[in-house]
């Protein structure tokens, strides 16, 4: 399935006054931690109970280690840190700076690997991703399944893979 974008306009205009269309991710829905402790459940020997009861304590943990201003990094999956992005005005002097001038945010990024010349191989979650247009998506008729452009359509389009 791949993943779905819409054009989106900027909000602002560019130097010539323009404002341009960029594409952006179209969400198609939501997966709960329930879905996700029975999808894992059935790729393991774990029960779905056993496999929530981790998340949840996964959950919990991260947010014990972020709150002592400490970054978590899961292998093959990501780092996960807090960042405070700016919410208010700057001020002249040091000691006037005050955390109501920014909102603590949670950043996470992808695991990655590293060619030998430094250039980035493959990133968790991203690597081998394909990403279709949303008004070229179809459903493959008695299937429900949901499929870019020629893919066991016979449909040509723009389309991308990251890798």
């Amino acid at each position: 399935m791949p993943v779905v974008y819409e054009p989106q306009q900027a909000s602002k205009a560019n130097q010539s006054g323009k404002k341009l269309f960029y594409p952006r991710v179209r969400l198609t829905g939501n997966v709960g931690t329930d879905q996700v402790a029975r999808e894992i459940a059935e790729l393991s020997s774990l029960t779905t109970g056993d496999v929530k009861n981790v998340i949840d304590n996964l959950v919990t943990v991260v947010a014990r280690h972020l709150q002592a201003s400490e970054s978590v990094t899961l292998s093959g999956f990501g780092s996960f840190r807090y960042t405070l992005n700016k919410a208010g005005e700057g001020v002249e002097k040091a000691e006037d700076v005050n955390i109501t001038q920014s909102k603590l945010m949670v950043r996470f990024t992808p695991a990655s690997t590293r060619n030998t010349n430094g250039t980035v191989a493959t990133r968790s979650l991203v690597t081998g991703a394909r990403c279709v247009r949303f008004d070229q998506v179809t459903v493959v008729p008695g299937t429900g399944t949901e499929t870019g452009p020629g893919e066991n359509t016979g449909e040509e389009g723009e389309e991308g893979t990251f890798g």
